[in-house]
């Protein structure tokens, strides 16, 4: 094989190699096409996000229907107000719950919508009334120590 016929297969694979890096940093950093389709936006207010973080999938049945865009606290209602793109492809109605929940026992979370059954859907800028804040574990560990504390010790 001639040097110019090397050098060529050696920048093809070299490129080829680039390009795969390229896609799973993408990948990796929530970053794809999908976030150049048409969407609309949506809130939704929680008690607590947990470890909820900006371009976390919002999914629908399993399947991610959006992502989160924006997290800010408000000072009012001390509660974090979740702004969410939605695919336009995808209308849920009035009634819509959304939940944070994790993947997995100790995965990313996301946004969780469940459609209610209202005939009215949800348009640009409403507000998501129903919602379920995080599951914060250390709440749960702490709140099971606690009732075992106040139980005292077995009798027999």
């Amino acid at each position: 094989m001639n040097r110019k016929l090397l050098d060529l297969w050696v920048g093809f694979f070299v490129a080829i190699g680039i390009a795969a890096l390229l896609f799973l940093a993408l990948k990796v950093g929530n970053l794809s096409a999908s976030n150049f389709l048409e969407t609309y936006q949506l809130a939704a207010k929680f008690d607590n996000i947990g470890g909820l973080k900006v371009r976390g999938p919002v999914k629908s049945a399993g399947v991610v229907v959006g992502r989160v865009s924006e997290i800010r606290f408000d000072p009012k209602t001390y509660e974090a107000v979740v702004t969410l793109n939605i695919d336009a492809r995808y209308q849920f109605p009035k009634d819509t719950f959304a939940s944070i929940l994790t993947s997995g026992l100790l995965g990313e979370q996301y946004i969780g919508l469940d459609a209610g059954g209202d005939e009215k859907m949800l348009k640009v800028g409403d507000l998501i009334a129903k919602t379920q804040s995080a599951v914060v574990l250390e709440k749960l560990i702490s709140q099971f120590m606690f009732n075992k504390a106040s139980d005292g010790p077995d009798k027999k």
